[in-house]
């Protein structure tokens, strides 16, 4: 029944045909990279809300964006239905991350998707302009040809890597693209250039200018989030190196 919080689940709010789609996923991390490269991707490719996730394991909070509110984990489709985007504009702990993470894979599952791409940033002191990846040994030297470059070592914690981790298990192809990011404010520099990693590695033509020119309004509608993350940063995910 709606009316009963259940574990974790994607509630479905308009029926739409998926044909295998490939899935990008952004939390919240260093710089709030994640949830700004995927807002921009629902922006850019006229993507419609399809789902949002119930779960007793979610904060009681929602999110008000310019006075309009919105459910703040949400799922969206292309009209081709080949791509979806996750989006979670909310901290999340780590209790109840394995019933959330089992609640997307099952909805990738059921939908034929046969990869995750999770975006996400490492908190730095500065943006390098780069793009790095983690991933199968074959994908990882295609990537290298996109310049995208492998990280040497390092972990991912939280909702991103437990969905990594399942996306093994599961055999569905689980790929973290990550840039450094500011550890303090909302990074749309570092967001951009994930979006130009994923524009060369799956031919894709998202405009990213602007995210660059939009700094300072989205320093104030992104501010708090970012130093929400700042006050948690150690509880909830992110990689470190």
């Amino acid at each position: 029944m709606q009316g009963e919080f259940p574990e974790a689940e994607i509630f479905e709010i308009k029926k739409t045909e998926l044909n295998s789609p490939i899935i990008f996923a952004g939390f919240v991390g260093a710089g709030l990279v994640g949830p700004l490269a995927v807002n921009h991707i629902i922006e850019q490719l006229k993507m419609e809300e399809i789902g949002l996730m119930r779960s007793k394991y979610l904060p009681p909070s929602t999110v008000f964006m310019n006075g309009r509110l919105r459910h703040p984990f949400r799922v969206y489709a292309n009209k081709e239905g080949t791509i979806c985007t996750i989006i979670c504009e909310i901290t999340l702990r780590m209790e109840g991350i394995y019933s959330i993470v089992s609640a997307i894979l099952d909805w990738s599952d059921k939908n034929g998707s046969k990869e995750m791409v999770i975006l996400d940033g490492i908190p730095s002191e500065e943006h390098d302009d780069k793009a790095y990846c983690a991933a199968r040994e074959d994908l990882i030297r295609t990537m290298a040809d996109k310049d995208i470059s492998v990280i040497p070592q390092g972990f991912i914690t939280g909702i991103p890597g437990g969905i990594l981790n399942e996306c093994i298990v599961r055999k569905i192809q689980g790929i973290a693209l990550l840039v450094k990011a500011n550890k303090t404010l909302p990074d749309p520099a570092a967001a951009a250039t994930l979006i130009e990693a994923l524009n060369r590695f799956y031919d894709m033509q998202i405009n990213t200018s602007d995210l660059e020119k939009e700094k300072d309004r989205i320093n104030s509608e992104f501010g708090e989030l970012s130093q929400k993350y700042v006050k948690h940063r150690e509880e909830f995910a992110g990689m470190y190196m």
